[in-house]
């Protein structure tokens, strides 16, 4: 037995895509509420785009930010880097040094009575494509007055630590768990990189 369909009256009829969406009235969403809505959709999605979109910034505190832009942009060959967009609004401030070492931490009272004011404080530069750099004053010098950068990343430093070995600049791993190094630069200065954990 065959039984013959045809389809033409099918394909003849028009597509509506109204014919898809829930039958909501026009008035409905485009009342108050209706547009509150959209508006929030499309505030959640902007914002989603921007966070998404933000670099990874690792902060560096250093006791000297002429000897550690030499190490950085000389040494290191790191280039520099816009400050992002969500360091403007105060970001910097609500980072929590109070669970620091105080071994670490700069005895001046040039830094300890002072916060960042401006977020372009300091040198920022490019780790990796989506990942910058914040170098910023505030660490205080090491044993043999040997200039110290003190980091709360451990990711950050194994950047750094890579890019040392890639440049082939002298180092010596003091320890893994924190991570402590060494390097000497061709001036013949011990640099300090530690990583203090939070």
């Amino acid at each position: 037995m065959v039984i013959a369909v045809s389809v033409a009256p099918f394909l003849l009829q028009p597509f509506y895509l109204g014919s898809l969406l829930p039958s909501l009235p026009l008035d409905s969403l485009f009342s108050t509420q209706g547009i509150m809505v959209m508006l929030l959709a499309a505030y959640a999605g902007a914002m989603w785009m921007f966070l998404t979109s933000a670099p990874k910034v690792y902060t560096v505190m250093v006791s000297d930010l002429e000897v550690a832009r030499q190490l950085y942009e000389g040494l290191l060959d790191l280039p520099a880097a816009e400050v992002p967009l969500h360091y403007y609004y105060n970001y910097e401030q609500t980072l929590g040094a109070t669970g620091v070492d105080p071994l670490y931490m700069s005895a001046s009272p040039t830094f300890s009575g002072r916060m960042m004011n401006n977020a372009s404080e300091g040198l920022w530069y490019q780790l990796k494509k989506n990942t910058q750099l914040h170098v910023i004053t505030g660490a205080s010098l090491g044993t043999k007055s040997q200039h110290r950068h003190v980091c709360f990343d451990h990711d950050c430093l194994e950047m750094v630590l890579m890019r040392v070995e890639t440049r082939g600049l002298k180092f010596k791993i003091r320890n893994r768990k924190p991570l402590n190094f060494l390097i000497k630069d061709y001036e013949g200065r011990v640099i300090e990189l530690a990583e203090v954990a939070n």
